[in-house]
């Protein structure tokens, strides 16, 4: 903690008392410290008037580990698109979902995605880097100030594979319970399917949902939509949804992209039934989210017509498995993942502060 190099988000309450002695500071003014940067979201640490004169201005130029706002994008329905600038440059995004009783923040993990999903504006971006811990904090703080109210729910479904960034992940879980008050079973971490990863989060004793996006019922089609799923055969996949239903006692929720004429037949509809059937475990009946698709210029794929998706979930309740459509929101403010950025990118060159 003592090299500027190392932001203050992301901290935990003990490291902030003890690098608060360490700079000749009583403790408590590591708990004001954590208050400071946690609940108000300060950008820098001169905001601290809690602290003495001299002191703040001592620390002025000590990273807390903020982004910088380069866009803000609000569809008609209230939802907030940001792309925000990171310190190196690079740009992501984070979504802000509000509705009358909860404020949800669907949260980036990577700079770009390496899965490569071929109806992914994220996944024809290419892959930059892993997020850092105090990147992803930021994304949720940033949310919070912009609509002046508490955040209540976390998805991580933004840019990115969490998996592929797990132990980051994993840490900014715990700090977003810990630090910021937003308990475990309110977040949801969303993953393609990585190979060994779900065995590994079901250790972390985790009270998260973990949502598994499948898009297909089969093998061969789910490789022509997600090219990485090569490395990872769908009944490899649905044996460790089982297992990890097992030793975590918690469900698994699926999600699946409806694709116009690709994914969304009454074939399909029976066979991600059978599917989901052999991934339940002891008789529990599993949860399908479906997801009429958004287009984006980089794909040629098509919205499901409403009467398409009605007959989907129809097949899968014939079938005995639950499902439910998920709500869009945003379409008319760049919704889909990547799309802000890569409009923002063809517009105008970018230029980040890097404070």
């Amino acid at each position: 903690m003592s090299a500027p190099s190392i932001p203050l988000l992301g901290q935990s309450l003990s490291t902030l008392k003890d690098w608060a002695i360490a700079q000749g500071q009583p403790a408590y003014r590591g708990q004001q410290l954590h208050d400071w940067v946690y609940q108000k979201g300060i950008r820098s640490l001169e905001q601290v008037t809690v602290f003495p004169k001299g002191w703040r201005e001592k620390l002025q130029n000590y990273p807390v580990g903020r982004s910088q706002m380069v866009q803000r994008t609000e569809a008609r329905d209230g939802t907030v698109k940001y792309l925000l600038g990171l310190r190196d440059g690079q740009l992501i995004e984070t979504v802000g979902i509000p509705t009358s009783k909860r404020l949800t923040v669907c949260v980036s993990s990577q700079v770009g995605c390496p899965m490569a999903c071929n109806f992914c504006a994220t996944g024809k971006m290419g892959y930059r880097r892993n997020l850092e811990l105090h990147e992803i904090l930021d994304q949720v703080l940033t949310v919070q100030e912009d609509f002046g109210r508490r955040v209540s729910h976390i998805v991580f479904m933004g840019m990115g594979e969490p998996l592929l960034n797990r132990d980051t992940v994993v840490q900014a879980i715990r700090s977003l319970n810990q630090d910021m008050g937003i308990g475990q079973r309110h977040i949801t971490l969303s993953t393609v399917g990585v190979p060994r990863q779900i065995p590994w989060l079901a250790q972390q004793d985790l009270h998260i949902t973990l949502a598994v996006s499948l898009h297909a019922p089969n093998q061969d089609l789910r490789q022509q939509l997600i090219p990485s799923a090569v490395h990872y055969p769908l009944e490899s996949l649905i044996q460790d949804c089982r297992d990890y239903m097992l030793s975590s006692r918690r469900r698994v929720s699926f999600e699946y992209t409806l694709l116009g004429g690709v994914n969304d037949l009454p074939v399909h509809a029976r066979q991600l039934a059978e599917l989901l059937r052999s991934a339940s475990q002891s008789g529990v009946q599993l949860h399908v989210n479906l997801i009429p698709y958004n287009p984006i210029s980089e794909a040629d794929y098509q919205r499901p017509h409403p009467t398409r998706v009605e007959e989907f979930v129809r097949q899968l309740e014939q079938h005995h498995v639950r499902a439910s459509v998920r709500q869009t929101r945003g379409l008319d403010g760049n919704a889909a993942c990547g799309q802000l950025r890569g409009s923002f990118l063809q517009n105008r060159p970018v230029s980040v502060a890097t404070p």
